[in-house]
């Protein structure tokens, strides 16, 4: 692996997946409908690619020439019902397909191991968006790693805890989280599980 495709590159973890594929120096494209919000600093180091997860052709022009897949796709706080994750996984599976890549790892929540009846009722709304991209995650025939972390911290880089089917802890530092999502790619004992993670305090 020395080329992958990042998808939400400018959120909060997906700044940090593509940190962490820079600092492993692989090779980078990253889909992004505001160029500007990428990091000064990555510009050099990143193949960008302007345009829409919810476009096909833009979708497939990213995963071109790449050998896996990193999907950190969100929707930054608003938690308004959306279809955009899951529409968004649609074209990322179909074009995957196309091209023959293999390997996804994909960022969802630690909410999807809840009952549903125990989900807050404040994040049913964009729960039920990550269902459907599980879903589709799932339907695919993709070595994918399913990544459900719980509560999203700003906090420093530790030796983060992964467990595979439970939510093992209560915080993963947003750079864990990102580290885990570039380094899962290459770890197959990972490939077609639903993983935890935290971070230790």
């Amino acid at each position: 692996m020395d080329k992958i495709a990042i998808f939400g590159s400018t959120g909060m973890t997906g700044t940090c997946a593509l940190k962490a594929a820079i600092d492993k120096g692989l090779k980078i494209k990253v889909l992004v409908r505001d160029p500007s919000k990428i990091p000064e600093e990555f510009r050099p180091k990143v193949e960008v690619i302007h345009g829409d997860v919810l476009k096909y052709e833009d979708v497939l022009e990213t995963v071109k020439n790449v050998q896996s897949v990193v999907v950190v796709l969100g929707t930054r706080n608003n938690l308004k019902p959306t279809t955009d994750l899951s529409e968004g996984m649609k074209n990322i599976v179909r074009a995957m397909n196309e091209t023959n890549i293999e390997v996804v790892s994909v960022c969802l929540s630690a909410f999807l191991f809840y009952e549903p009846s125990k989900v807050p009722p404040m994040f049913v709304d964009l729960n039920a968006d990550h269902q459907r991209q599980l879903k589709v995650v799932l339907g695919s025939s993709l070595k994918y790693i399913a990544i459900l972390p719980p509560h999203i911290a700003d906090s420093p880089q530790t030796e983060y805890v992964v467990e595979v089917g439970k939510s093992p802890g209560r915080a993963v530092s947003k750079y864990d989280l990102g580290r885990f999502l570039v380094e899962s790619l290459s770890e197959e004992k990972y490939y077609g599980r639903l993983c935890g993670i935290y971070s230790p305090q």
